[in-house]
């Protein structure tokens, strides 16, 4: 499945000083958060039933329940692939490193390298309703749309402008000093993932077909290609804290080389594709392990998929 690359001399040789030198599979990347305090979500129960209230209460409904709205089936539209968005934000993204959405009041609007341009909360849903949930943008003034950013404000509005806190997002990994291997993860799918997400990671449909009790991983009705899911450093992240279903990053029950082989064997099976031609205008800001090209630099696709990072890394400092 994979094949020997031919990297710069220099890069290579920094690469294996720091792997022997370090004598571990993982280069580090992240900070500690042992002793940091973490971000508690509002209490939804505590919002009046007024005006203001019901609609961020509608936004969360429609984070949770998507496919109620948008779905294939939905009562607003179908213009979803069936999928929830807290399939990816988990508990409604509430919950520390399950793609969390504590940061979105405090850093939006704020410049992406993906798109380019400076991203308005209303750009960012759109982009996921196309991209995680391989669908249509909706009406930015629409009610659906003033509900979701209402709830988005409303989780973070005692965030500090400009900060992050502690589990925002998705959880950073250590880099591996080798490839993720996809022949790996597929014995960790069976052993760990695949009585949720089925032996072909088609995930499990609500008794009415209305929604995804455990999303399709890959296949016509999961995310497409484009998704930031598709990136195995944010997927790695996202099953290292979260996976399988109910554990936290406080007690993850998969090493950090298991959460990468296993993303390596999903970002591996077939999916939607779908082409974002203006996607990253300055291919130097481009994510190390987005798998498209061009790059600027001399690796290969194959590398920049899966793997090793840290060559690439030292070539481009």
């Amino acid at each position: 499945m994979f094949h020997f690359v031919r990297y710069n001399w220099f890069p290579c040789l920094l690469f294996l000083l720091t792997t022997v030198i370090i004598g571990a599979s993982v280069i580090p990347r992240h900070t500690s958060f042992k002793n940091a305090k973490e971000w508690q979500a509002p209490d939804i129960n505590e919002l009046p039933y007024n005006g203001e209230g019901n609609l961020i209460r509608y936004g969360k409904d429609l984070i949770a329940n998507t496919a109620f709205y948008f779905g294939p089936g939905g009562k607003i539209a179908s213009i979803t692939n069936g999928m929830n968005c807290q399939n990816c934000h988990i508990e409604a993204g509430t919950k520390p490193f399950g793609n969390c959405f504590s940061a979105v009041a405090s850093v939006y609007p704020t410049y992406r390298p993906r798109s380019g341009i400076i991203e308005s909360i209303e750009f960012r849903i759109n982009d996921c309703m196309q991209r995680s949930l391989n669908g249509k943008p909706i009406d930015s003034a629409s009610k659906e749309m003033r509900a979701m950013v209402a709830y988005l404000k409303w989780l973070g509005n005692n965030v500090p402008k400009g900060t992050k806190p502690v589990g925002a997002g998705t959880k950073e990994l250590n880099y591996l000093t080798r490839s993720a291997d996809p022949l790996k993860g597929k014995m960790v799918y069976n052993a760990v993932c695949q009585r949720c997400h089925g032996l072909n990671g088609e995930g499990l449909l609500a008794w009415d077909s209305s929604e995804y009790i455990y999303p399709p991983l890959w296949g016509e009705y999961s995310y497409n290609n484009a998704a930031g899911m598709y990136r195995i450093s944010k997927l790695a992240g996202f099953i290292k804290a979260n996976m399988p279903y109910g554990i936290t990053y406080k007690d993850p029950q998969l090493t950090d080389e298991e959460a990468w082989d296993v993303a390596a064997f999903i970002a591996s099976q077939p999916r939607p594709e779908k082409n974002f031609t203006q996607d990253w205008p300055d291919i130097k800001k481009k994510s190390v392990d987005y798998p498209f090209g061009p790059y600027a630099d001399s690796f290969t696709e194959q590398q920049h998929k899966y793997g090793p990072y840290p060559p690439i890394i030292y070539a481009i400092k």
